[in-house]
């Protein structure tokens, strides 16, 4: 696949083709002017434990505005939401994330985040409907934490690639390492990446689009 990235921010429906950032109109793309080649629209799943970056994730690579449900943490979770490694959040995700990005010509993918603690367990059934595939992030901090994750992707057979996702001051392991520590068989995807940069986590969306792929080729 063409690793090309669109910005282009057209709408779907009876809206007419739109140029982003300031390109000229013959910079579009051929899908954005031929209305009878719509794009394929496809759904990516996010998830992982609590403050692992799937907010900043779906944030730094949506050429839309994302949807977020951030609602400010309260003394009430103290006893449930570990901050020990992230003692700067304030804020968690309640329902889920959205995002879209343009990959190639013809191909969308629509990002959910989902909400990473336990008690919000019970919306993952519904966000992962319809999905391609989905981006297991880890914290090598505590790994632990991504293993229900995992172990829900295995038991749906849905196809997943783990992504390590680097925080400032962490200790970089090699994703061998990752994967060993992790148990994870070998033909499953694992990818070193800094959740805030958007090459990075556009390179960890293309190693989940292949693999969702070879697992479905049909």
């Amino acid at each position: 696949m063409d690793s090309a990235v669109s910005d282009a921010t057209a709408a779907f429906g009876g809206a007419g083709p739109v140029a982003s950032y300031g390109e000229p109109d013959e910079d579009l793309r051929s899908w954005q002017t031929d209305r009878t080649r719509a794009p394929i629209a496809t759904k990516i799943v996010v998830a992982g434990g609590f403050g692992v970056g799937k907010t900043t994730l779906v944030t730094s690579v949506s050429e839309i505005t994302p949807l977020q449900t951030e609602a400010l943490m309260t003394e009430a979770s103290e006893d449930t939401d570990d901050l020990s490694a992230t003692p700067g959040k304030l804020t968690t995700t309640v329902a889920m994330d959205f995002g879209r990005i343009t990959l190639d010509d013809d191909l969308v993918l629509y990002l959910f985040g989902t909400p990473g603690q336990q008690r919000f367990w019970f919306m993952w059934d519904d966000l992962v409907r319809g999905a391609i595939g989905a981006v297991v992030m880890a914290d090598t901090r505590r790994l632990k934490d991504c293993f229900p994750a995992l172990d829900y992707f295995e038991s749906c057979r849905l196809p997943y690639v783990v992504a390590v996702n680097h925080f400032d001051g962490s200790e970089r392991f090699e994703p061998e390492d990752v994967r060993e520590a992790l148990t994870i068989p070998a033909h499953i995807p694992v990818m070193i990446m800094d959740a805030r940069r958007r090459f990075s986590v556009i390179e960890t969306l293309l190693a989940l689009v292949g693999h969702a792929l070879d697992e479905t080729p049909e």
